[in-house]
């Protein structure tokens, strides 16, 4: 079964939607919680299904160097390996050999990089990324690309971008064999990512190289690499409206909840970041007004709950004095109740965008998500 996406509501440029996969569908605007390694920080399966989650992200750079997807292929595929029986998707590596631009050489053929876990040398090539990925048997893989930097020249951007379209054909011919409509031999589905740094004319070449391919999805990627939100979105506003209406979009990333919904507003679907989870480790929790920092002195007496609007078992039950106090002692407990609250946040956020738009509301929604949390200074 190829993954399909089906349109349930429109609300300006919004979708409501569904998309199918092989291990299930989840619903959209989607926000995929990130297991780096095969899990979610601090959260059971039992606890994501319980906050509303429906597909996670797993990141095939670092789960190829420890264990292995030979390993993880021997034990289940990623699904079993880690006890997840819902979507999953995997990156293709090429955001984390990004990151290690001091530690890369990028030539035609791939990547090699030093591994961060031993030192030892590894050659990272679109087909060895389709391999693990394949191994992993993931329901939607990443084709592997080069992350255009930012600042970037016009031609800068564009090397970058048509070097992106060759490694995303080798992607396709590796991971369906030359026929993508042939999608039986395969665990998921792949989906292509539209480079082209922040130049409309390169977006647009990215996106006409992508639908040759006829990949069932496609992801806007080169975002979030420390551009200035209008550029960000001036890049959205002249991609969403050239993109098919019949496929998912994923917005690679993307990141703040401000960022979700103005990109919702422009047509995304599908968003991950390591955001909430990182947050909370670091006591950072987000609420219907703003952000707040629970290590703040003002929380040491508070007796409410993080947020007296949210839901989440962490505001049914504990109060910011006692979150604080866990942090300070360093304790394992609190980490974990700030992350069932900001992934409940963001959960519950993508649930409240998904009912403002088959209710025709999102625009007013929006108005007042951004007039509540413009009302409060932010807490540093």
């Amino acid at each position: 079964m190829r993954l399909t996406f089906e349109c349930l509501a429109v609300n300006g440029a919004a979708r409501r939607g569904r998309v199918q996969a092989r291990h299930g569908s989840f619903e959209t605007p989607a926000f995929m919680p990130v297991g780096t390694y095969g899990t979610v920080k601090a959260m059971t399966p039992e606890e994501l299904v319980g906050i509303g989650a429906e597909i996670i992200l797993g990141n095939t750079f670092h789960l190829m160097l420890r264990p292995g997807e030979q390993l993880i292929a021997e034990l289940g595929g990623l699904h079993g390996f880690m006890h997840w029986s819902r979507p999953i998707l995997t990156d293709s590596g090429g955001f984390q050999v990004f990151s290690l631009a001091k530690m890369r050489k990028i030539t035609e053929e791939g990547v090699r990089f030093r591994s961060p876990v031993d030192g030892s040398e590894v050659h990272l090539t679109p087909e060895r990324s389709m391999r693990v990925q394949r191994a992993l048997g993931s329901d939607i893989a990443m084709a592997f690309d080069d992350c255009t930097a930012w600042p970037a020249t016009h031609a800068e951007a564009e090397a970058s971008m048509l070097r992106s379209m060759r490694w995303a054909r080798r992607c396709r011919d590796a991971y369906y064999g030359e026929d993508s409509s042939d999608a039986a031999e395969t665990p998921g589905d792949l989906f292509g990512i539209v480079q082209g740094g922040m130049y409309a004319d390169l977006r647009q070449r990215s996106l006409e190289a992508l639908l040759e391919l006829d990949l069932p999805g496609l992801a806007v990627g080169g975002l979030a690499v420390g551009e200035p939100e209008p550029e960000r979105l001036a890049v959205l506003d002249a991609l969403m409206p050239q993109m098919p209406q019949d496929r998912p979009r994923y917005l690679m990333g993307v990141g703040r909840p401000e960022d979700i919904v103005r990109a919702v507003q422009r047509g995304i679907d599908m968003f991950d970041c390591v955001m909430p989870t990182r947050h909370a480790r670091n006591g950072h929790l987000f609420t219907s007004t703003g952000v707040i920092n629970i290590r703040n002195a003002r929380h040491q007496r508070d007796p409410s709950p993080i947020d007296p609007a949210c839901d989440c078992y962490t505001c049914r039950h504990y109060s910011r004095a006692y979150l604080r106090h866990l942090d300070r002692c360093n304790e394992i407990l609190g980490a974990r109740l700030n992350t069932i609250h900001n992934l409940y946040f963001y959960l519950d956020l993508m649930r409240q965008l998904r009912e403002a738009i088959a209710e025709g509301r999102l625009d007013a929604f929006a108005a007042d998500f951004f007039a509540r949390r413009a009302a409060v200074e932010p807490v540093a």
